[in-house]
């Protein structure tokens, strides 16, 4: 990614504070040196760096020498966070330029996401990057600023939340959506893909077409009040319950990432919160030990869903948004290659970027995470496994969808005909169902998974043991 103006889905925004015209008279009249470290790193956050956002000829040179000339190793993360969003790009490369010789690091050069793969080895930013933070992105959205509160708990290092192009809820979640029956779905084409989720025999479609624009839904299936979340960057589609321990959490779009996958906030306290855990990371609810339950779904296509749950609802076309809602129409050209977006930390090559994985998610507490190759699972459509402390058993249809089911210690699938009949080694029939195999007297819960894509995991958790094609864990 070079030095232009992030843009991240279809409401992108740029805006600044007329206030901000105040910092070039500013920087014309206080000294070009600070008396005190203190001093300096003040005039930094307040003045020097948000100078360099004015679009005015001599602003971007007198804050560039004053910058020089204070320079100390807290500007680092500020400049790399700023650079992105400097109107002269004359200005943000030699700014980049300036990092560059004060830190000795060359390779880099004006590769914005080489600068921050490079940041993010160095020690976590100083206390007073949270209120530049603030400060900087209060500018786009007021919202923004109370994500960053220097007093906040944080889980998550700072300098890896990275603003997406929106703002908050720029991205627009579906609240309680329009459903139709599925015999009036015209719309969709039997290989059209959807997240299916089955709660207490309420069955329900959301087309991959319809949330690759919108990234979440907020529904109430099967008396459950859910968020579902799309990251379309990273691939993940999860179920969350939004109610725990009595308490209603209204979620939506922070329009920051993490490790290129979405960060979502609740309305109650702007927290941000970690898309693939369900847990807050940011602000006043992070390091509360609340985690959101998860509910099982299945990424599928249409007629294989339809065709299961012939009484299932599906999202309508009426959404209340103006997009091109046709197949593959979001994000062709992300979906397209395996390039990435946004940076995250490290690689991986064991497979490529955007490759499926399956995540079990009934790992301990502690357990090293684990990811599933969906191309090896296609092909062992009935695979066996140990995890969380438990067997289990993957069981991959005809459509390619993955489900997941617990075992009893020592039993294993002896037959599967790709769509509903299993057999284990006893001979015992079961029948596939969304929450269980059943047979006739015993059930084998469904265990809670989701598919995603392996770089947006691995970057989340380095430490995933990978399962590829000889079906092992390593």
């Amino acid at each position: 990614m070079r030095l232009d103006r992030p843009c991240h889905g279809p409401t992108a925004e740029w805006r600044l504070l007329d206030a901000l015209l105040l910092a070039i008279t500013l920087a014309a009249v206080t000294p070009a040196w600070a008396a005190t470290p203190e001093e300096a790193l003040d005039q930094a956050v307040r003045l020097r760096f948000p100078a360099l956002l004015v679009e005015h000829p001599d602003a971007p040179s007198l804050s560039l020498e004053w910058l020089d000339a204070n320079w100390q190793d807290e500007f680092v993360p500020m400049a790399l966070e700023i650079v992105r969003f400097i109107p002269q790009r004359a200005a943000g490369q030699a700014l980049l330029a300036m990092v560059a010789r004060k830190t000795g690091v060359q390779g880099p050069g004006n590769d914005w996401s080489a600068w921050m793969r490079w940041q993010w080895t160095r020690p976590a930013p100083p206390p007073s990057f949270a209120a530049f933070k603030a400060s900087l992105y209060s500018n786009l959205d007021p919202r923004f600023e109370e994500y960053f509160s220097p007093q906040f708990t944080t889980l998550i290092r700072l300098d890896e939340i990275v603003w997406g192009g929106v703002l908050q809820d720029g991205i627009p979640p579906l609240r309680q959506p329009k459903m139709l029956p599925a015999r009036n779905a015209g719309y969709l084409a039997e290989t059209d893909v959807v997240f299916g989720i089955e709660i207490n025999g309420d069955a329900r479609a959301y087309p991959k077409r319809i949330l690759a624009w919108h990234e979440m839904f907020v529904d109430r299936v099967g008396n459950i009040d859910v968020a579902g979340v799309y990251c379309t960057l990273c691939g993940a589609a999860i179920v969350y319950e939004t109610v725990v321990d009595g308490r209603a959490h209204a979620l939506g779009t922070s329009g920051f990432l993490y490790r290129s996958n979405k960060l979502m906030y609740d309305a109650a306290t702007q927290s941000l919160w970690n898309t693939l855990e369900g847990r807050p990371v940011v602000g006043p609810l992070a390091g509360k030990d609340i985690s959101l339950p998860t509910r099982e779904v299945v990424t599928t296509t249409w007629g294989d869903w339809r065709r299961r749950h012939p009484r299932t609802t599906v999202l309508s076309l009426d959404t209340g948004h103006r997009r091109d809602y046709d197949e593959g129409e979001a994000y062709r050209l992300y979906f397209a290659t395996d390039a990435l977006m946004f940076p995250v930390p490290g690689d991986d090559t064991r497979l490529h970027n955007k490759q499926e994985v399956l995540i079990p998610r009934f790992g301990k507490p502690g357990e090293r995470p684990l990811a599933i190759s969906s191309g090896f699972l296609r092909k062992s459509t009935a695979w066996h496994g140990r995890y969380g402390g438990r067997d289990f058993v993957v069981l991959t249809d005809h459509s390619g969808a993955h489900r997941i089911y617990a075992l009893k210690s020592g039993q294993r699938v002896r037959g599967w005909d790709g769509d509903a009949a299993v057999t284990d080694g006893s001979g015992v029939a079961w029948t596939l169902t969304e929450s269980a195999l059943v047979s006739v007297d015993q059930r084998l819960p469904r265990l809670s998974s989701h598919n995603t894509f392996w770089f947006g995991w691995r970057a989340a958790h380095p430490d995933t043991a990978l399962v590829t094609a000889d079906g092992i864990a390593r």
